[in-house]
């Protein structure tokens, strides 16, 4: 189940509590389009079942708590524009949109990944070569979610910080490796669990008990959004 949560489509609830679009996409996915130009208050608010996995509401006459746990997506341009080289944003402009969205709820999305503009000459093209079946990345995918639900009793993303340090060790080296990656990119503490994670999946899928370097640098390769907020932030 999709749940597409549009700019036209945010309500309040009334005095008695209703379950909204969060709790409505529970178990499936809630779709997010044009992520900045969303109301800063509104994205604020699924910091809190992001993390739980309930939404809490408390109002004079009662309180209800529902249950919330989706997978969020979401959508946005790098630029107000369009793009980061079209010439029409300066860097202060970029960085005034793109700070529309909190640092804190930016650090609970795992995956932020950057879709690169195609070519003019390529938009006709067919696709001569094609990866992965969704049969075969659907193996993958239940296989590693058994390795977790065997060696913790639960998936990655529920983990606990003391679980993370127990379920997603690194050596020295890579300890280090990555301590320098997260002070470059100014990463939060929250954040540096989650590429923990992310990088524990990573080594599930390939059935490896041990976390690698090359685990860790795919899960910080899925920063896009805090690595370009650095490199603007440092021009």
């Amino acid at each position: 189940m999709i749940r597409i949560l549009e700019l036209n489509n945010v309500n309040v609830s009334g005095s008695i509590p209703r379950p909204g679009e969060i709790s409505l996409a529970h178990h499936g996915v809630l779709f997010l389009d044009e992520l900045p130009e969303f109301d800063r208050k509104v994205l604020d608010v699924l910091r809190e079942p992001l993390e739980s996995g309930t939404v809490s509401i408390s109002r004079a006459a009662r309180q209800a708590q529902f249950p919330a746990q989706f997978q969020l997506v979401a959508a946005m341009n790098p630029s107000p524009t369009g793009s980061l080289n079209d010439g029409r944003s300066t860097s202060e402009q970029v960085l005034r949109y793109l700070n529309r969205l909190s640092g804190p709820f930016l650090d609970r999305i795992d995956l932020q990944v950057d879709v690169p503009k195609l070519p003019a000459n390529d938009f006709s093209k067919q696709v001569k070569e094609r990866g992965e079946s969704s049969t075969a990345v659907r193996i993958r995918v239940l296989a590693a979610r058994q390795i977790q639900l065997n060696r913790q009793g639960k998936t990655n993303a529920q983990l606990g910080s003391k679980e993370v340090d127990k379920h997603c060790k690194l050596s020295t080296e890579d300890q280090l490796f990555l301590q320098r990656a997260v002070e470059k990119l100014g990463l939060s503490l929250r954040t540096y669990h989650r590429v923990l994670k992310v990088a524990r999946s990573i080594a599930d899928l390939s059935a490896l008990a041990q976390i690698e370097r090359q685990h860790l640098a795919e899960a910080l390769h899925y920063r896009a959004f805090d690595r370009m907020l650095a490199q603007l932030a440092n021009n």
